[in-house]
């Protein structure tokens, strides 16, 4: 299990909801600046953003009715 958090005057502070009880002994691994600057890594607009709109002839709500179009979902 990985947890992240920052260090805040010398102290390491996790992220909230990390579940870990006073006491656990833990390894610290500092990560590069550039990972740490959007939380969990680069974007979804930054790791497709070279394909973004390049699908011609999309119904204009296919983001909110995918399903629909896919799978033949009702729309909701």
């Amino acid at each position: 299990m990985v947890y992240r958090g920052i260090v805040k005057n010398g102290v390491v502070v996790l992220r909230e909801g990390a579940g870990l009880s006073d006491g656990t002994e833990v390894r610290i691994e500092p990560i590069a600046r550039s990972e740490s600057l959007s939380g969990e890594g680069p974007t979804l607009v930054e790791q497709f953003g070279d394909v973004i709109g390049t699908v011609p002839d999309l119904p204009p709500d296919m983001a909110e009715h995918h399903d629909h179009y896919l799978h033949g979902a009702p729309k909701t």
